[in-house]
């Protein structure tokens, strides 16, 4: 009997693909055997190559839904014997160097959901319960290959019925390995911030998770331990207690994320279209950004300033039972202080959750992995990842064609927006969202997934790639350990790993001709020493060449330009029409007055040092100055691009409409000194804004003014690049400013309609937590 080994890589361990194998191996009745180990899954098939082949497609065909295969390898291999008595079966995993994909945890599906409501079934409000389709993977792993020994549930042994549904092919937990029931699992327990324990009644509409609905509707804040860390509950609907958390958190005004029971209470609050709806209730179940259906409803410091909601469905079975009886949605903000980490044990939380929370509802399953919640948000016809985390991370990414040979590289990332990248093998494992590396706790965390990650994939570097900025705390980190091991280190420049990122997503493969990349961000340092923000660049992987930026302005006060955006506003207008001309023409404005009263003599000897005020092309600090112009947090914003986003989010369907029909701004075209490259000159656009303000027109039809002015300019730029090109057919959209939907459907539905292709990142973060893959692709 001829025998045939077959490899399957990709997410292919703890998402029921073994039974699947030998479902369809026995159904054939071919002999052989299936085992994780640490490449993936291996499978040893006798028959004739008529019915391997048939295994194979029908395999393909009924993998199961979390299952995602990157590659499948067929080798004969005719000196494996197959012990033909034993028919086909699931043999003990083997351990190795791990090249296989640690899975990400997934929502619970709609037959555990059913069982968890079924006052007969055996996991009646059981929060815990999964099987192969849905539940806890990365949060629970220690180490591969993935078997309940190497997770956080090893402390937790089957009970004889669990046993019986792990050992039952035809059952949905069949070798499903976090699988447990009231008897043999984690429990869960809700009490008082003080310590006093709550007592409930296990299994009854009495028990502790279901007094965690009475708590919230009466006011209180609930600190709630999920998979991959806590949740801080409340009404959505209360003031007070919106209130209340925003105070205690230190969050004075950035949205808080919420979760609702179900779809049709999300639209009571907002509109969702289908493509929305599948991402809200897809596997990954991220939080999604979504229009507002009017402002009724809840409590105004939910999302103050903001025209959308970021709206969320329970993601475990512990989650839908909170949700079940609450009449309204609830806030689920991270459990942490503002910038933090989220906390993700119960000691933690007890610690750095003091005097936020009134009540901890914990469980005893420990959480390997701190992972938050992931962000999308529908814009230029796709869901677009913004915050890649929980169901998201560490999915593998397959790289494209010309990466076979690419060395085992680490990446670092940015200061903002922290990830990390290991890149092995032909894949690049990108972490989850881990925060901004200017907090402590943070950069700390951060530091720990990178061992962790290694750990897992036994990930030994032979090159770190770093950002070209010297004083990121990245960078540093990456250039010591490069000089600890004695490893050669690639500096990557910013808006290149931007570039880079989208176009690995995309596949687009490595030799393939240039393409224009259009990266619009706050800042990032040009390899001319300067700081970048608004760059036209011709790029492939291993070089660039820059086309085009948008004018170079003082960044008045250094790091606080993007702290106080009314600084970046009398830089552009210091750079540009001059005091004079604004006193002139402009100076029975509000506006003026305002400026007026700064200390004007030491801003202007201020401007005057590249020290103090060094020169950036930054998209994000124009948006910010033009906020300023409007009056929107024209002295100090709370949260990074806050007044960037609240300029898009005043802008109504009518303004829009009226400017996208010409009542717009000029923008010019200008050569950096005379003959250099060409540059977005916004002299014009500040004249006619500053005269708008001048007639009273409202700050929705400046903003919208503005964004039609900016995309116009934008891809006339764009543009004149690619006329000079022959070979650039392809333009990529990456950098954070892309996030603002109104400026990316503005702008790259015109650059298609001029015959070009048009990338835009989809699974990988446009901003900040993307750059690792680009640095690691680049270097």
């Amino acid at each position: 009997m001829s025998v045939e080994t077959i490899r399957l890589r990709g997410i292919v361990q703890g998402v029921g693909v073994r039974p699947t194998v030998a479902r369809v191996a026995r159904r054939l009745s071919l002999e052989g055997w299936v085992r994780n180990d640490a490449e993936g899954v291996l499978v040893a098939l006798g028959g004739s190559p008529a019915q391997r082949d048939a295994f194979l497609e029908q395999l393909i065909a009924e993998l199961p839904p979390l299952a995602r295969l990157t590659s499948v390898e067929r080798r004969d291999d005719p000196g494996m014997v197959i012990e033909r008595e034993r028919g086909f079966a699931i043999v003990e995993s083997a351990v190795g160097q791990p090249r296989t994909a640690v899975s990400p945890d997934a929502v619970t599906c709609d037959a555990c959901l059913a069982e968890v409501r079924d006052p007969l079934a055996r996991r009646y409000r059981y929060p815990f319960t999964n099987c192969t389709h849905c539940g806890p993977r990365f949060t629970i792993v220690t180490s591969v290959p993935y078997d309940r020994e190497r997770t956080t549930m090893a402390s937790f042994p089957r009970c004889a019925e669990c046993q019986a549904e792990y050992d039952d092919e035809s059952d949905r937990r069949f070798h499903a390995e976090p699988i447990a029931c009231p008897r043999c699992g984690p429990r869960a327990s809700l009490s008082r911030a003080d310590g006093r324990a709550f007592r409930g009644q296990t299994g009854s509409r009495l028990d502790d998770v279901d007094a965690v609905a009475t708590l919230i509707q009466r006011g209180a804040i609930v600190a709630l331990k999920g998979l991959g860390g806590y949740h801080l509950c409340c009404d959505a609907t209360r003031e007070e207690a919106v209130a209340r958390l925003r105070e205690r958190k230190h969050r004075p005004s950035k949205p808080f994320a919420l979760m609702a029971r179900d779809l049709a209470m999300i639209e009571k609050y907002a509109v969702i279209s289908p493509l929305e709806r599948e991402a809200l209730t897809g596997p990954e179940g991220p939080i999604v950004l979504l229009d507002r259906r009017g402002e009724r409803g809840l409590a105004s410091g939910v999302a103050p300033g903001q025209r959308s909601l970021g709206f969320m469905l329970p993601s475990t079975p512990l989650h839908h039972l909170v949700l079940d009886r609450m009449r309204a949605p609830v806030v689920c903000t991270s459990g942490n202080r503002s910038e933090e980490p989220p906390c993700i044990a119960p000691e933690e939380a007890r610690l750095r959750l003091a005097g936020i929370a009134d009540w901890y509802l914990d469980h005893d399953r420990p959480i390997a992995q701190r992972i938050d919640d992931s962000v999308a948000k529908l814009s230029d016809g796709a869901v677009r990842v913004l915050r890649r985390a929980r169901g998201h991370a560490p999915a593998p990414l397959a790289l494209p064609p010309g990466f076979e040979g690419a060395p085992r590289v680490l990446a670092m990332g940015a200061q903002w927006k922290g990830t990390l990248c290991l890149l092995q093998d032909g894949y690049a494992v990108l972490s989850q969202h881990l925060g901004d590396l200017d907090d402590l706790l943070t950069f700390t965390e951060w530091e720990r997934t990178r061992a962790v990650l290694a750990q897992l994939y036994e990930h030994t570097p032979e090159l770190v790639a770093v950002d070209l900025h010297p004083d990121y705390r990245s960078t540093r980190a990456g250039l010591a350990i490069a000089d600890e091991r004695g490893l050669a280190t690639a500096p990557v420049q910013h808006h290149h790993a931007h570039l880079a990122a989208c176009m690995a997503e995309h596949g687009v493969p490595r030799d393939a001709a240039p393409v224009l990349g259009i990266a619009l961000d706050g800042l990032g340092f040009g390899d001319d020493g300067t700081l970048w923000g608004g760059e036209l660049l011709i790029a492939t992987y291993t070089s660039f060449t820059r086309v085009g930026t948008l004018k170079p302005v003082a960044l008045l006060g250094g790091d606080l330009a993007s702290e106080e955006p009314w600084r970046n506003l009398y830089a552009h207008l210091m750079a540009g029409m001059g005091w004079a001309e604004f006193t002139t023409n402009f100076g029975d404005l509000e506006l003026y007055r305002y400026l007026a009263g700064k200390p004007r003599a030491l801003l202007d000897q201020a401007l005057a040092s590249p020290a103090l005020a060094p020169r950036a092309s930054s998209c994000g600090r124009l948006f910010d100055a033009v906020a300023a112009a409007v009056g929107l947090h024209r002295d100090r914003v709370d949260h990074e691009g806050q007044a960037a986003t609240e300029l898009e989010q005043v802008i109504t369907a009518e303004a829009l409409a009226e400017a996208v029909a010409g009542a717009t701004y000029p923008i010019g075209i200008s050569r950096l000194g005379g003959q250099g490259t060409p540059y977005l000159e916004p002299l014009g656009m500040w004249r006619a804004l500053f005269g708008d303000l001048a007639d009273g027109i409202d700050r929705a039809r400046i903003a919208a003014r503005f964004h039609v002015a900016l995309a116009d300019a934008i891809v006339r730029l764009a543009n004149l690049a690619i006329s000079t090109r022959d070979d650039v057919t392809t333009v990529v959209l990456s950098g954070g400013v892309w996030q603002n939907r109104i400026l990316l459907e503005l702008v790259a539905p015109r650059l298609r309609a001029g015959g070009v292709q048009v990338l835009v990142p989809r699974i990988v973060p446009t901003n900040d937590g993307g750059i690792a893959l680009g640095q690691a692709v680049i270097a």
